[in-house]
């Protein structure tokens, strides 16, 4: 679609500068026959057009001011010609930026650079060579910018007045699109952000108990899960407690269910102090029932840490007068450990746990069977 058609109005007498203009002209027709693709080229054939492009407009840019440089002129004009080059590809890149958000991106890109292109050659390049013809004839720099400043009348004036407003307009536009798109972004990223938080808060509540604020029995068995293949590649043992509030029905006939939940919380936090290692986890693993696991752990140093449990739960001190076993509230700790073969489930170990504890509430609870 070769909409930007070259003619001598184009010309500004300076082969450098219009040699470069021409290779713009070029690149620009080329975006327009990306446009006649479809959206089906928009994705590549967009991206690499707009790289060699606007990497040729820097280079423009860098001849242009070179050569106005070189021949001294005007800093005025000097100043003003520098500030268009840097809006227009701040404009290009925000453009660029902002291409999700246009519903075709090309075709706009397209109208923006001709426009560009077209006030570009036709108002700030032409005046550039006018100014230069003039220093070249003997006129200072200042006189030759004065002159060009002196406003003209004709179809020429109007049309580069016409294309100046084009311009402006389809920049305001622009940058209207990129301020919308960036707070788009940016709430999509607040929305995503919070989403995410709530997710991860979500995802935290399934696993956590309620009530203890602690691991439940769904984490647990994920968690004995991977800890079991880990023993068993490694070769190290495992170790399981399972532990049981001693005649907590009673506790909570006499206290009430508030008075129970109240009793189970303070057990588990106190559990939990005893566990001290990192990998430890302590879980509710079902009604007055808590399991907790150590890696890396042999059945002896797993007996230590349930007595140490259960003397701990002794200076918790919680008054239990309707327990046969104590006037204060007392555990019942099944302790088991295997070092994991494989192929083998962790059920066996669990099974294990299970059995020492009713071994321990069979021998009079308040006592560690390992």
């Amino acid at each position: 679609m070769r909409a930007f058609h070259w003619d001598r109005c184009f010309v500004t007498g300076l082969h450098k500068v219009d040699e470069q203009h021409h290779h713009l002209v070029d690149l620009i027709n080329g975006l327009g026959d990306a446009v006649l693709l479809g959206e089906l080229g928009v994705t590549r054939l967009c991206e690499q057009l707009f790289v060699e492009l606007t990497a040729y407009a820097q280079y423009h840019f860098s001849e242009e001011e070179r050569l106005m440089a070189q021949v001294r002129l005007d800093p005025r004009h000097f100043e003003r010609h520098r500030q268009s080059h840097r809006y227009f590809s701040e404009q290009l890149s925000s453009m660029w930026a902002s291409r999700n958000a246009v519903a075709s991106p090309l075709a706009v890109l397209h109208e923006f650079l001709a426009a560009w292109l077209s006030f570009h050659i036709l108002g700030e390049d032409q005046a550039m060579a006018r100014q230069l013809a003039r220093i070249q004839a003997g006129v200072s720099a200042a006189e030759a910018f004065d002159l060009e400043e002196v406003p003209r009348e004709g179809a020429t004036a109007a049309l580069l007045g016409a294309l100046s407003s084009l311009y402006r307009v389809l920049s305001q536009q622009n940058r209207d699109l990129a301020d919308t798109n960036r707070l788009l972004e940016q709430r999509v990223a607040e929305r995503t952000e919070a989403l995410e938080r709530a997710n991860r808060l979500l995802e935290r509540a399934s696993r956590t108990d309620g009530l203890l604020g602690i691991a439940n029995r769904m984490s647990f068995d994920e968690a004995l899960d991977r800890e079991w293949r880990r023993a068993a590649r490694e070769g190290t043992p495992l170790a399981l407690l399972m532990m049981d509030v001693d005649h907590f029905k009673r506790y909570n006939d006499k206290y009430g269910h508030p008075g129970g939940d109240e009793c189970l919380r303070a057990v588990a936090r106190t559990v939990e102090a005893a566990l001290r290692r990192p990998g430890d986890q302590l879980a509710r693993y079902g009604g007055e029932e808590l399991v907790g696991m150590l890696p890396n752990t042999d059945l002896e140093r797993a007996r230590v840490v349930a007595l140490a449990i259960q003397e701990a739960i002794v200076r918790l001190g919680l008054r239990h007068p309707d327990s046969p076993v104590s006037d204060r509230v007392t555990l019942s700790i099944g302790v088991a450990a295997v070092i994991p073969e494989h192929g083998s489930a962790p059920s066996v170990l669990v099974a294990a746990a299970d059995r020492a504890l009713y071994a321990a509430k069979a021998a009079g609870r308040n006592r560690v069977v390992a």
